[in-house]
């Protein structure tokens, strides 16, 4: 999995998240997505500190689909955002796509009505770290428990006590460690085959281009819904889509 080049717009969110408010959730939740959760969250404390861990999940790196052979799984990186994400959210209603949204712990919590629409729509939630570091391979098991734990914590809050079902390292950074401990709290390590390179801004029919042509490599697609001007995005989206119906694709999730 090819590494995704620097992106300073994170470093303009990540001091939002810092300085947790106080926050008391007591719930007893069922979802479609992460079953009961009776949890309570302490000020300042994080959620795999003060409340019971998610069931083990395994922890190689999926990439297959729960759909079989010929299931395909929508990944969306880096939201949520308020211009892009209900755009992304509109298209996929309109082709009836259930999707994995990986999200970056800050944005979740600027953006909660955001990650609640994800929810109530049926898609999934995935932890894809506080600030997006490329370079999380390399650092201290410390912070990379950090990047992943914080941002559990602020998607799981943000989403009203849905806890997130995948772990996605940023650039596929994964290690041992960072594996192990997201399984450990219930969240699958996930990967993709098909990378559609739409956060280069191509042009749409490059990034169709793209996907049509990698598609062979395997089910799980990767696209954006943050980080800047998302139209091409959308717009192959709706070319996209259809086209993977055409071809004899069902929509699914990735494996757990």
């Amino acid at each position: 999995m090819a590494r995704h080049g620097g992106r300073g717009w994170y470093g303009q969110v990540v001091a939002a998240a810092l300085g947790v408010t106080a926050v008391t959730v007591a719930a007893s939740l069922w979802t479609a997505q992460a079953g009961p959760v009776d949890e309570r969250v302490e000020a300042g404390t994080s959620v795999h500190h003060s409340a019971p861990k998610a069931a083990p999940v395994p922890m190689g790196i999926a990439h297959a689909s729960d759909r079989g052979a010929r299931g395909v799984n929508i990944t969306i990186d880096d939201g949520p955002d308020p211009v892009w994400t209900p755009e992304v959210l509109q298209v996929l209603k309109e082709y009836g796509v259930k999707a994995t949204f990986c999200m970056i712990g800050p944005q979740a919590k600027a953006h909660p009505d955001l990650v609640r629409a994800v929810v109530a729509a049926g898609h999934r939630l995935c932890d894809h770290t506080v600030s997006h570091d490329v370079t999380m391979d390399t650092k201290s098991e410390a912070y990379q428990s950090q990047q992943i734990l914080d941002a559990e914590r602020m998607i799981t809050e943000a989403s009203g006590g849905v806890r997130p079902l995948y772990y996605r390292a940023p650039g596929g950074a994964f290690t041992p460690y960072s594996r192990k401990l997201a399984a450990s709290h219930g969240m699958r390590p996930l990967g993709w085959n098909v990378d559609s390179k739409d956060f280069e801004r191509p042009g749409t029919t490059a990034i169709v281009t793209t996907v049509k042509e990698e598609m062979p490599n395997g089910p799980t697609i990767l696209f954006h819904d943050a980080g800047g001007d998302r139209s091409e995005t959308v717009a192959a989206l709706r070319e996209v889509l259809p086209w993977l119906k055409e071809q004899g694709y069902s929509f699914g999730f990735p494996v757990r």
